[in-house]
């Protein structure tokens, strides 16, 4: 027989952010989709960014329709122009900014070191380490006027361990990881949380793309990456979403500087 408190205890659930406003980049597929998602349905009102305009709009659109709030802007977060200008337009249209998600990234070039070019280091270096410094930058002044809030970081488990392949991406992730940890400190006292969260291998737009590069057919190279985890499985978006959610909430009031490995077990082998 059902509780008398189960309804309440379902509507608190679901409120965990309520009344905040969260800008997630990279919002328009995957692991940022996923947040986008879930991030509006426990209440936040979400300022969708991404490149990939269409998407990002019907994503915007999905969410309003369920009853939630969501807008869409076109953002290059490597272009710190683009940013302020973005971010002042979220702050007017919602009142406020109290989390922002720096997902952006890309994977770049799989060479090894000697044979990556300049420009295809700079390309994930701008995107995945200088998209998260700008918009941390852009977003303290009003996480600050909001009296606190959370910056949660997408680094992977390749900013905790090494691998063959990729070394710009690996590269970038490391730096996610030093960058989270050192803005934690530096922000603590303006009650503003920095904490990274770390994703195994997780079937996105860009895992998928990586299998297509490999030479196998997309049956084989799902499974061999699922092999790697001890759980026997590749991760799904609403994987990460949901420990986004709890760091990006007062439930994680105690945590900052920290990272969330959720790598189906991958990083304790």
């Amino acid at each position: 027989m059902p509780s008398q408190f189960e309804p309440e205890l379902e509507l608190t659930i679901m409120q965990r952010i309520k009344g905040k406003v969260a800008i997630v980049t990279g919002a328009a597929l995957g692991i940022g989709r996923a947040t986008a998602i879930l991030l509006a349905k426990h209440g936040a009102k979400v300022a969708i960014t991404d490149l990939h305009d269409k998407e990002g709009k019907n994503l915007a659109e999905r969410i309003s329709n369920e009853g939630d709030e969501a807008c869409y802007w076109h953002l290059n977060v490597a272009r710190e122009k683009e940013v302020r200008q973005v971010f002042k337009k979220i702050h007017e249209r919602f009142g406020s900014i109290d989390i922002l998600v720096n997902n952006a990234g890309i994977a770049g070039a799989s060479k090894p070191t000697h044979e990556i070019t300049e420009k295809e280091w700079d390309e994930v270096q701008d995107v995945n380490v200088k998209g998260v410094f700008l918009c941390t930058k852009h977003a303290i002044p009003f996480l600050r006027e909001a009296g606190g809030g959370s910056i949660v970081n997408l680094s992977s488990i390749y900013g905790l361990i090494g691998a063959q392949d990729v070394p710009p991406y690996h590269a970038s992730k490391g730096a996610v990881r030093l960058m989270t940890k050192t803005d934690a400190l530096i922000y603590a006292k303006d009650k503003i949380r920095v904490n990274s969260v770390h994703p195994g291998y997780i079937w996105t737009p860009m895992v998928e793309g990586v299998g297509k590069q490999s030479g196998q057919s997309m049956e084989a190279f799902r499974k061999q990456i699922a092999a790697l985890h001890p759980l026997g499985h590749i991760g799904e978006p609403d994987d990460i979403a949901y420990g986004i959610l709890y760091l990006a909430s007062d439930e994680s009031k105690f945590v900052t500087g920290s990272e969330l490995v959720i790598d189906g077990g991958y990083t304790a082998q």
